[in-house]
């Protein structure tokens, strides 16, 4: 443990789910649960989170003489705040990587006793969930999004982000607060391709809106003709011989009920001159299919957000991204859709900081037979 130089730094409470995330590039949808961890890992996942949380913490190393971290042991955050050279006090909560949802309950329970500041946690919607059900709205919190589900709109819109957003908080600035909801969704149903979302409750967050992401939007009711003309549209530019890995969505569900082709909806499916090799496959299966050259990777606008990398579609792993090319990235979204961001860019997150980079600029969305247009791309 680490003493703090005053008796007056702000705290700033860090709780880490070391797990948030692993199952995504193996295609499991999420990592709740003991088995399904297990099973992550028999499959070779490895974990996300400690990357997204030095990524964030990196902001706060410009306030390091004026905040203090109070945070868990080992994984659960004391590796990484002390890493990152902050003043850290641990709480004896975590220590390995199998921590648990009780462990992050006892945490934010502690944390919120301790008075602290504000209550930084890396995770998904899971996490955000179990956070919420303990100190609701009653502690500001924010979240580094590092899971498999993303839909509330309680999480930077990157790790970098998140952390820039929270040093502004710590360092007193004028930053509002607001209620933002916690939504969840059913991982047994979404593993078996129903998406089903629930509110679970709120949480107080920092409200500057350029550093948070949205909440998902629904589709609403798209017409058939819309998504139909992408559909052809697309399958009109397909190369005979090339891969197509087509991301989950319902606009990239109709290219492939198009071609007549089986498809997962809410995973990452592969097809060659229509016809299907592969459904909801594992990061590492794709990798090995995919081809330098003749490779397209298919995506969806997510309604709301803004995102086409990083939220739901972890199994596209920035290994796969560098092996297809951003020339050999195909977007689409209907005009409902992308009126729907009002004017924002769309976004990517892929965990390879220096790869978004690389994915920023402008790229062409298919919006309907024959029609497109350019969207500027941001991290």
């Amino acid at each position: 443990m680490t003493e703090g130089r005053s008796r007056d730094r702000k705290v700033l409470g860090l709780i880490v789910n070391p797990v948030a995330g692993m199952g995504g590039a193996v295609g499991l949808k999420g990592t709740d649960g003991r088995a399904v961890l297990e099973r992550a890992l028999s499959m070779g996942a490895l974990p996300r989170s400690p990357l997204r949380v030095r990524e964030a913490l990196e902001a706060l190393k410009r306030i390091a003489d004026d905040i203090r971290i109070l945070t868990c042991s080992g994984d659960m955050g004391a590796l990484e705040s002390e890493r990152a050279g902050l003043p850290t006090e641990v709480l004896p909560i975590g220590a390995g990587p199998f921590t648990s949802a009780v462990d992050t309950m006892e945490a934010a329970r502690k944390m919120e006793a301790s008075g602290v500041d504000m209550i930084l946690f890396a995770g998904g919607d899971g996490t955000a969930r179990d956070i919420a059900g303990v100190v609701g709205t009653r502690v500001p919190s924010l979240g580094i999004p590092s899971g498999v589900k993303i839909h509330s709109p309680v999480f930077g819109r990157n790790p970098a982000m998140a952390g820039e957003l929270a040093g502004l908080f710590m360092s007193g600035a004028k930053v509002a607060l607001e209620e933002r909801e916690v939504m969840d969704i059913d991982e047994e149903a979404f593993r078996k391709g129903t998406l089903r979302a629930s509110l679970f409750g709120y949480l107080l967050v920092p409200s500057e809106r350029r550093f948070l992401q949205g909440g998902k939007a629904g589709g609403g009711k798209s017409v058939a003709v819309e998504l139909d003309g992408i559909a052809q549209e697309i399958i009109s530019r397909m190369m005979p011989g090339d891969l197509y890995l087509v991301g989950p969505g319902t606009t990239t569900a109709a290219v492939m009920r198009r071609m007549g082709c089986e498809y997962s909806l809410l995973g990452v499916d592969a097809v060659r001159d229509r016809k299907t090799l592969g459904t909801d496959l594992p990061g590492k299966y794709i990798l090995d299919l995919a081809e330098p050259g003749r490779t397209w990777l298919i995506l969806s606008v997510i309604g709301g957000q803004g995102f086409i990398l990083g939220r739901g579609n972890l199994q596209v792993t920035p290994e796969v991204i560098r092996v297809v090319g951003k020339e050999r990235i195909l977007v689409a979204g209907t005009p409902e859709k992308l009126k729907g961001l009002f004017g924002k860019a769309l976004f990517v997150d892929t965990g390879d900081p220096l790869l978004d980079l690389e994915l920023c600029g402008y790229t062409r969305v298919v919006t309907g037979l024959g029609e497109e247009t350019l969207f500027r791309v941001e991290r």
